[in-house]
């Protein structure tokens, strides 16, 4: 939904009635992932993708007839082995698309959901996609992770109170309710959005009830110490996609706003100062990027010692050449450094790409913390069997 929500609240603002379709499950080698939406307008206008073109024609039409009715419907299209265009998609893959009304009656939370997101506030919505009572599909709960509603219009403790540690609305039952609320944090903290399965009322072992959680998390953080020209276009690639970027250096001289105009903020200081100052602050998650660009002994050692014994991180990488790479083993050894935390980061930096500009260098480093997140190796497509997408 974070994709297509200016259009979204622009109607819903409005007063508008909206057919939103959102792939809430995917199989196999499905083309987009869980909370990726289309939106079909009270003008007819067709905003976002499910598919990337494989389905949106079934989708459209749904839409607009679960925007008359109002009653929502979880559809799946896939593949059959006898008629890879028996049911839409070409690509061999399956997905589940609920499809709802939206207006200001059906979702009234709306507007604080997107004040929180905009705000980095994280916040997920619990929907019931599917049950065996139909009077329970639809019903929404709203989680945050610290407990804390933050909205305008609570701003005192008896406003506050009715939201139940953070929760709002409900699924139908109290145990369902808490159920969710746990797993969705879980979701939050890993920011991934996921269909969950439960018993009819919310029980652990069972089936029957599925919810559909989508996972509001800030952006994940891209941290590129070392203020060089390689560094510029590792923060517009991190900028591209998605990551909220801090390019950081001792040298107030190259480390200015005008050099990096992509990322969202630019810090003089020392990299291991910065990067523990952050680390103790609760802003390092196992979200976090760290790209240390400098292949400046000065600056690397110290920061790699407090990098690589965080305990949480998704990656570490950095620049240099072989001798380059040796030269820091030895040093981090002498310092202290045992192997497991030594076999925490990457270096020399990125995949073999052949990359020899910055730019190229930026996809290579990009292409490997791709990688690392989705479990993929690296290799040529054309070269491999089996599926495209990991999971």
């Amino acid at each position: 939904m974070r994709e297509v929500l200016p259009e979204l609240l622009e109607w819903w603002r409005a007063g508008d009635t909206i057919g939103v379709g959102t792939v809430v499950a995917t199989f196999r080698s499905a083309p987009r992932p869980p909370g990726a939406s289309m939106l079909v307008g009270p003008d007819g206008t067709a905003v976002g993708s499910v598919s990337g073109g494989c389905v949106e024609g079934a989708v459209y039409e749904l839409a607009q007839e679960v925007s008359g009715s109002g009653v929502p419907v979880l559809e799946r299209y896939g593949i059959s082995d006898d008629d890879a265009f028996a049911v839409g998609l070409t690509c061999g893959g399956i997905l589940d698309v609920y499809v709802e009304k939206v207006d200001q009656q059906t979702f009234p939370e709306l507007g604080d959901i997107a004040a929180d997101i905009e705000a980095g506030v994280p916040v997920a919505v619990a929907t019931v996609v599917d049950h065996p009572d139909p009077n329970r599909i639809g019903l929404r709960m709203i989680i945050h992770s610290d407990g804390i509603v933050r909205h305008e219009k609570h701003q005192n403790a008896s406003e506050i109170e009715p939201f139940r540690g953070g929760l709002s609305g409900t699924l139908g039952s109290e145990r369902a309710d808490a159920a969710v609320a746990d797993d969705a944090r879980g979701l939050l903290a890993a920011g991934r959005s996921e269909t969950l399965g439960y018993g009819p009322d919310g029980e652990r072992r069972g089936e029957g009830m599925r919810v559909f959680v989508w996972a509001f998390a800030p952006k994940p953080r891209m941290l590129v110490f070392g203020a060089i020209d390689f560094a510029a276009a590792v923060a517009r690639m991190g900028s591209f996609l998605g990551y909220e970027v801090t390019v950081c250096d001792a040298r107030p001289v190259f480390a200015t706003n005008s050099r990096f105009p992509d990322a969202d903020e630019v810090v003089v200081q020392w990299p291991h100062r910065y990067l523990q100052a952050e680390a103790d602050a609760g802003r390092i998650d196992g979200r976090t990027v760290l790209c240390v660009l400098t292949h400046d002994p000065k600056f690397d050692l110290p920061l790699l010692e407090v990098a690589l014994r965080l305990p949480e991180v998704a990656y570490i990488g950095a620049m240099g050449s072989r001798r380059t790479h040796d030269d820091r083993l030895t040093r981090l050894r002498e310092a202290g450094m045992t192997e497991a935390e030594l076999g925490r980061f990457s270096s020399p930096i990125g995949l073999d790409l052949g990359a020899r500009t910055p730019e190229e260098t930026a996809v290579s480093i990009a292409a490997e913390i791709i990688a690392g997140r989705w479990g993929g190796t690296g290799e040529r497509l054309a070269e491999k069997d089996g599926r495209i997408h990991h999971d």
